[in-house]
């Protein structure tokens, strides 16, 4: 199971559109390690509906503040690797940073994956 990192909100303004792209990143990158015989997973998968369910506002109120980087964490630790993606983002660079404390694998690149076994 591959945590997929990169940026969310970095650079986006919170534009709805901007913040949909960068998902649509990291799924189509999960999408390519799953049809490659991998897992990959993202945090915001998990954390986009908790936040909609306890009736967070939008990015950076109280609710996504308690529930986005957390939940991100929690699945790290559940993960094998991280795959970092995109440009800047300190969220996504957290997670590569955790996965090294943790004595986790790290990826910047789809092709230094090791086929799945």
């Amino acid at each position: 199971m591959i945590l997929v990192a990169g940026p969310y909100r970095s650079g986006t303004g919170d534009d709805p559109r901007k913040l949909e792209a960068n998902v649509r990143a990291m799924n189509e990158t999960a999408l390519t390690l799953f049809r490659a015989g991998h897992l990959g997973v993202t945090g915001e998968a998990l954390a986009l509906p908790l936040l909609e369910t306890a009736g967070s506002t939008g990015p950076g109120d109280a609710v996504h503040e308690e529930i986005f980087h957390p939940v991100a964490e929690q699945l790290l630790s559940r993960c094998d690797a991280v795959l970092r993606i995109g440009g800047p983002s300190e969220g996504a660079d957290l997670m590569v940073a955790r996965a090294r404390a943790w004595g986790k694998a790290v990826y910047t690149d789809l092709d230094d994956i090791p086929a799945a076994r």
